[in-house]
């Protein structure tokens, strides 16, 4: 299933992609795509619905982040070693781990607005990963069972607040704007190899990165398993995890975004997003 939030921000409503592309409303059977919705018993009631006989959703409306009221947006850093080169740092020997808030969550055409201050404003292509199932100390063989789907993630980031002054990651990546979700939450029976998938991101039509998630350090059951050791996942949680090479940073010299650039990114079989980037006003 392709699960859809879409409407005005702060009123989506729930929906699916049909077969045939149109999109569907799911709002007679849900509330919306939350944690609960993502269990997997849940789920398994959605996938019996026949979506040609659900309402469709007329004209082309506003597509909002794929999950609602998401816990934790945990990300990890240079999980792909040409990337770790490019920005200058060691491959890690175990995964790193850090935080996005949530508040920077936004829907995946949505404006990118450049923080007040901002000077090295940065893109990243990532995939997410989206918790179904409560998962605490699992293992790697059993992780995969506790991932409810998966989507595209921008993981954009302002390098100065990132690693300048006192260097912290999580100001870096937490201004509002900075993690478009979506447009679909992928439901992993559609993933049959999360660690198979292309991925890729343009600015102003030139193209930045392309990857494959093959080339992780540590691949989504590893990260699961991993992250769960330290904290209880929650459906509806998700995990970044990582991007490959080609951000701003590692250009030679340095490129940034700035208002007026359009971004371009998506994943094989999970989606598109595409951004304007304007100004804090």
């Amino acid at each position: 299933m392709k699960l859809v939030r879409y409407g005005a921000a702060g009123q989506e409503k729930p929906g699916i992609l049909a077969p045939d592309g149109t999109l569907r409303d799911l709002s007679e059977h849900i509330p919306d795509i939350t944690g609960s919705i993502l269990l997997p018993e849940s789920l398994q009631r959605l996938q019996k619905l026949d979506p040609t006989h659900l309402p469709l959703v007329e004209g082309d409306p506003r597509i909002g982040p794929c999950v609602a009221q998401v816990g934790k947006f945990i990300c990890i850093g240079l999980n792909y070693s040409d990337h770790a080169a490019e920005s200058g740092m060691d491959v890690p020997k175990e995964p790193v781990m850090f935080m996005k808030a949530t508040s920077a969550i936004c829907g995946p055409n949505d404006d990118v607005v450049i923080p007040r201050g901002a000077e090295k404003t940065d893109w990243e292509v990532e995939l997410g990963v989206v918790i179904g199932k409560p998962a605490k100390y699992v293992t790697q063989a059993e992780a995969l069972s506790h991932v409810a789907g998966y989507c595209v993630v921008n993981d954009l980031s302002e390098r100065a607040f990132q690693l300048e002054g006192t260097g912290q990651w999580v100001k870096g990546k937490s201004a509002d704007t900075f993690g478009p979700i979506g447009p679909w939450l992928v439901t992993s029976d559609e993933v049959p190899d999360p660690q198979a998938l292309t991925l890729w991101l343009e600015v102003d039509g030139r193209q930045f990165q392309r990857g494959s998630t093959a080339t992780m350090v540590f691949g989504v059951a590893h990260l699961v398993s991993y992250v769960s050791q330290f904290m209880s996942l929650q459906p509806g949680d998700i995990i970044s995890t990582g991007t490959p090479p080609g951000v701003g940073l590692g250009q030679k010299p340095p490129v940034y975004l700035r208002p007026g650039n359009s971004i371009y990114l998506g994943i094989d079989g999970l989606g598109e997003q595409r951004q304007r980037v304007v100004p804090y006003s």
